[in-house]
């Protein structure tokens, strides 16, 4: 591969990460945080392509606030971003892309588009999905990657794969919104779906040129706000606030990977995980014999499937079963195991009452 077609890295962190109050707030969000490992969410995602020659140095979408962060996590373990954008305000996956899109040195360089607080255990599983799904991102198609599903889940979307284009690659069929349980279990029964993860591949100007296609007023508001972006002392791009706030907000899924023509699946097994919830974080902890996932300020006696976790006081519990409990500040969640998406009504109360 060429050294101005080697695959860029782009990494979305924009997200405000609210699923994991109180530990992840809009100032401090999921993906700066060290919540599976000693990096954070944000650091593991950089190192899966650092120093993989097929791989150039990464773009960094990222909201505006968090800046000197961001900038001192990827500093931390040696990475050095080729662009950092500043979203002056949040419009959703599709517009962020494509900034990124739009700043990409070449047009015709594959983008790598993952989240910054996705779990990838596998990493080797996972490149290999690149180096598969790449041929055919080089034609002008724009790639998803599938996660192999491990249960009827229905908290992900789904995609139905259709027929082989070329090794390990299909084109995709159909997306399929969030399943009720019955159809999650119908379609994992049947075979032939796999999990929506949220990572693409393609190539800056077909990602361009598809959302010109579905979605012009997106695409002009983000020409607009590069086209009047300021840079500062850092090399950062600012793009310029009003037109960016003019963008239709949409994720890419509905704007552009649901709507488009020549859109491919790659399925993979890797160890995947949206870390959407305090659940999902428990699914994927090292627990005790008694299925306990805590940290070292907590105590646990009695107990038993009980996820603990706190960055300040000493939590204790005694004689209580499938709990979560997070302490963060002067918060403190609780709620039963299997009830953590309930956490968005207490986000929802907080900001009502603010």
């Amino acid at each position: 591969m060429s050294e101005q077609h080697r695959i860029i890295p782009v990494i979305l962190s924009g997200g405000s990460g609210t699923r994991l109050w109180p530990m992840s707030r809009p100032e401090s969000p999921k993906q700066l945080l060290a919540l599976t490992a000693e990096e954070t969410m944000l650091q593991l995602t950089a190192q899966r392509t650092h120093g993989d020659p097929r791989f150039a140095a990464p773009m960094i979408v990222a909201n505006e606030v968090h800046t000197d962060v961001v900038e001192a996590q990827l500093g931390k373990v040696g990475i050095t971003t080729q662009t950092l954008i500043l979203e002056p305000v949040a419009r959703n996956t599709a517009p962020a892309i494509a900034l990124a899109a739009l700043a990409a040195p070449d047009p015709q360089a594959p983008l790598l588009v993952m989240p910054s607080d996705h779990v990838i255990a596998d990493v080797d599983a996972f490149l290999d999905a690149v180096a598969r799904a790449l041929p055919t991102v080089e034609e002008g198609w724009l790639a998803t990657f599938g996660i192999t599903p491990e249960k009827p889940e229905t908290g992900y979307g789904y995609i139905r794969i259709g027929a082989e284009i070329a090794p390990g690659v299909h084109r995709v069929d159909r997306f399929i919104e969030k399943p009720s349980r019955r159809a999650a279990e119908e379609m994992i029964a049947k075979g032939g779906h796999v999990w929506n993860g949220g990572i693409f591949l393609f190539r800056a100007d077909a990602y361009l040129d598809t959302l010109a296609i579905h979605a012009p007023d997106m695409l002009a508001a983000a020409r607009r706000a590069m086209d009047a972006a300021t840079y500062d002392s850092r090399g950062h791009i600012h793009p310029d606030t009003t037109s960016f706030a003019a963008s239709p907000a949409d994720s890419i899924d509905y704007a552009v990977m649901e709507k488009a023509e020549r859109v491919a699946v790659v399925p993979v097994a890797m160890g995947w995980s949206d870390l959407g919830s305090w659940d999902a974080l428990h699914a994927i902890s090292s627990c005790d014999i008694d299925g306990n996932a805590c940290d070292g300020n907590a105590i646990v006696i009695d107990s038993h499937n009980c996820l603990i976790r706190t960055d300040g006081p000493r939590v204790a519990v005694v004689g209580v079963d499938d709990l979560i409990v997070v302490a963060s500040g002067n918060d403190i969640l609780i709620l039963p195991r299997g009830k953590s998406q309930d956490v968005k009504k207490v986000t929802q109360e907080l900001e009502r009452t603010r």
